[in-house]
């Protein structure tokens, strides 16, 4: 589905990505886990063309995009999910979801309604503004609004960051949802027990440089690994 070979992202000066490559496969979750300020955000960033990375290939469906504006990225069918939620605070439920909403026409398309079954408790809020939803309601707006775009790819950036434990495994559910329906996910997630859970495949990222991928299963059993990256606790 996509593919990132030898990417290297700056900031002005600061080097951030030094080279680092990965590929989440159709219908499958790669999770890319690893401390803060290892270059998460920076890798959904360059993938989106917020951030285009000075050298390297990033291939979306075996086409280029690494030289493309963030708007045709998007357009092509990457959908979204920012961390810290970025919602329209002055705009209603409705009104957040429906101003996404892209390729409407296709008889499987995500629409209104398929996100309200999503996610029931925003069709009660369907005209309230964003600024009075709690934030577990922010986020499952975030997500329903990139789902309007019906996207081939979701990128999710921290969909668990600052939620009650309840909200977490209930979103959770979603994501494993929205995997069982074909939709390919890039996970960056600090809550490595959901994310270990819901990923086929999973890189660490540290100073900018993938140092592990492995399938969840052996990086559970890889105790030298959790620890040096990851933090015992196995949950940051």
């Amino acid at each position: 589905m996509i593919e990132l070979r030898d990417v290297h992202t700056y900031y002005a000066d600061s080097y951030i990505l030094q080279g680092i490559s990965l590929e989440v496969k159709e219908g499958s979750v790669a999770a890319l886990l690893g401390r803060n300020g290892m270059g998460k955000t920076t890798t959904i960033r360059t993938i989106i063309g917020f951030t285009p990375p000075r050298e390297g290939i990033i291939r979306f469906k075996e086409k280029e995009i690494q030289c493309l504006k963030p708007h045709k990225i998007a357009r092509m069918g990457i959908g979204l999910v920012p961390q810290g939620r970025q919602i329209f605070p002055s705009l209603s439920v409705y009104e957040n979801l429906t101003m996404a909403a892209r390729d409407m026409e296709r008889g499987d398309a995500w629409n209104i309604n398929k996100i309200y079954n999503l996610f029931p408790i925003l069709k009660t809020r369907t005209r309230i503004k964003g600024t009075l939803l709690s934030g577990g309601e922010q986020q499952m707006l975030t997500i329903g609004r990139a789902l309007m775009t019906n996207p081939a790819l979701l990128l999710m950036d921290e969909p668990s960051e600052g939620l009650a434990p309840i909200i977490v495994e209930e979103i959770g559910h979603i994501i494993g949802r929205l995997k069982e329906s074909g939709i390919s996910i890039l996970l960056v997630e600090q809550n490595i027990s959901m994310a270990l859970d819901l990923a086929d495949y999973v890189y660490i990222i540290s100073k900018g440089v993938i140092e592990y991928e492995s399938k969840p299963d052996d990086l559970i059993k890889n105790e030298e690994i959790v620890s040096n990256y990851l933090g015992v606790a196995g949950n940051e």
